[in-house]
């Protein structure tokens, strides 16, 4: 009796250690694809630095709790070779649209406004067509004009003197007449959300910026050094870029004062100086990559604290027009699909800077890439990245 039970330990320490031995065995040929495919990710993003494509470049990939993967490689400042890092800085430009979307819907949820409602019922100085619902503004439907933006920027130093309600009264008086009929069509305009900016202000009572402070960064614990509307330290923030020797750089010229806003080139690169856009509703944000993975993990989360599950549903409900047709695009959000893999997306692009943010909500991750240098549109570079992720090549 005593022998059997020796025996049978040991076989029970014996199919243990065989398990065990196994699942490590399984775990590292898992692994493998995964380590390879971040190497992969890692050798497209130094690419774009050592062929000048970008000064730097940051990419973060995640789930709702941790940090899947990241690298930051390059330069925020290139004549003072400064790396970039977790605290760089940068400007955000349209990712902001994200956030005051989601101001409005927060509003919307606290009964203090009804997206379906037309903006002049809110907004009794608006312009154009009556019949305009705060929704076609969120959903890029309304036909609002879309003039260049380029130069709707200020320096750093003229913040304080800078009047943003005065600056685009001039702007909406000459662009004053819608370009679609509501609902009729998909048109993209800056215009639309500095619009929604101003509504969140008579709503609520309280500037732009303290709103989306107090509703959205403070809940999420960002500091202002992480997420805000000032560089709280130009030593933390990336300089921003743009390729000196291209076509784009000619063209900048006729649209902006270089003198004023841009400095000597350093390198292949034209530096900006410090700036921020005139409207902060539409692309004011400044902040750390990892800001906005905090932000995004929050929208993956079942229990956000920003939004219920109701009203986080409509902001990634896709608009259709009166005619019934798709329009790949939520309140805010764009709709689109990697290898099956459904997302919804934005980018921030202008002078100096380029971003993409995305949430694929069916595999609970989400990811985040900046660079320094100019975009003026939409490249889906993500859809380079993140595609060795999820196939695993």
């Amino acid at each position: 009796m005593k022998r059997g039970k020796i025996t049978d330990y040991s076989l029970i320490r014996y199919k243990l250690l065989f398990s065990f031995n196994f699942f490590i065995f399984i775990y590292s040929c898992s692994s493998q694809p995964m380590q390879s495919s971040m190497k992969e990710i890692d050798a497209i993003l130094n690419n774009e630095v050592k062929k000048n494509k970008t000064p730097s470049v940051q990419y973060i990939l995640f789930n709702k709790d941790s940090i899947i993967h990241n690298l930051s490689t390059g330069y925020a400042d290139i004549i003072n070779q400064r790396n970039v890092d977790e605290n760089t800085t940068y400007n955000l430009f349209s990712i902001t649209k994200t956030f005051t979307a989601l101001a409005i819907l927060q509003l919307a949820e606290d009964h203090k406004l009804d997206i379906n409602q037309p903006v002049k019922k809110y907004l009794s100085e608006f312009l154009y067509d009556t019949t305009i619902t705060i929704k076609q503004l969120l959903t890029h439907s309304a036909g609002i004009p879309n003039p260049l933006p380029l130069n709707w920027i200020h320096l750093t130093d003229e913040y304080n003197s800078f009047n943003s309600n005065t600056f685009f009264n001039d702007i909406f008086k000459c662009n004053n007449k819608i370009k679609s009929e509501p609902n009729e069509k998909y048109s993209y305009s800056n215009l639309g959300y500095v619009l929604l900016g101003q509504l969140i202000e008579k709503v609520s009572g309280i500037t732009y910026e303290e709103y989306i402070t107090e509703n959205i960064l403070k809940k999420l614990n960002l500091k202002p050094d992480e997420l805000g509307f000032i560089i709280t330290d130009s030593l933390l923030h990336a300089k921003g870029y743009h390729k000196y020797a291209s076509f784009s750089n000619i063209i900048l010229g006729l649209l902006i004062k270089k003198s004023k806003y841009m400095t000597l080139k350093e390198g292949n690169w034209k530096p900006f100086k410090n700036i921020y856009v005139n409207g902060p509703s539409y692309g004011g944000l400044i902040g750390t990559p990892v800001s906005l993975v905090k932000y995004i993990q929050d929208l993956l989360k079942n229990n956000s604290v920003l939004l219920s599950k109701e009203y986080k549903d409509l902001l990634f409900t896709e608009n259709y027009t009166n005619n019934n047709k798709a329009t790949g695009v939520c309140l805010s959000w764009f709709k689109g699909q990697l290898n099956g893999k459904r997302y919804f997306a934005h980018a921030g692009g202008g002078g100096g800077y380029y971003c993409e943010i995305r949430i694929y909500p069916e595999e609970g991750v989400g990811s985040v890439i900046i660079f320094n240098r100019s975009g003026m549109s939409y490249k889906c570079f993500l859809d380079k990245v993140d595609d060795y992720f999820f196939s695993g090549r």
